[in-house]
């Protein structure tokens, strides 16, 4: 039977990683806390089968422009925050899943202080539509995600 052990908290890894006097020990004992080397299509993949959505149907829920999505799907063209943000919503990506993609691509995940993420975090932790989502920041009076 595999043994399946508790990732560890992003604030436990730094104590250890200040505690630590050798980088080579600190990954032996912490690689299954790290981040998984997963490429963001790869990452898009397994977001669709979870939740069982197609490709096709996911780009529309988007409101992405169907070639650009595609070139996101199979890793040619890296997206935008906002791009990126869309496009979980059109999978159905929770709030943890769209944090990760969001760090894989190096871009600050939603944050809910901040009037514009809050709203955006507020539409997908409700399933609200990409354009539903872009009418409330519109309301607000703040950039919308559809440019």
């Amino acid at each position: 039977m595999k043994d399946f052990k508790r990732k560890k908290s992003t604030d436990e890894l730094m104590k250890i990683l200040k505690n630590k006097s050798s980088y080579s020990d600190y990954i032996s004992e912490n690689k299954g806390s790290m981040d998984s080397n997963k490429t963001l299509p790869q990452m898009l993949e397994k977001l669709l089968n979870e939740n069982h959505i197609t490709k096709s149907k996911a780009i529309k829920n988007s409101q992405l422009e169907s070639h650009y999505a595609y070139q996101i799907f199979n890793g040619t063209k890296t997206p935008s925050r906002d791009k990126l943000i869309m496009l979980c919503i059109g999978c159905g990506a929770t709030v943890e899943q769209t944090r990760k993609m969001l760090i894989k691509i190096k871009a600050a995940p939603l944050y809910p202080k901040d009037k514009r993420d809050s709203i955006i975090l507020f539409g997908i932790l409700h399933k609200i539509l990409v354009m539903d989502i872009d009418i409330l920041l519109y309301e607000h009076g703040l950039p919308t995600l559809i440019k």
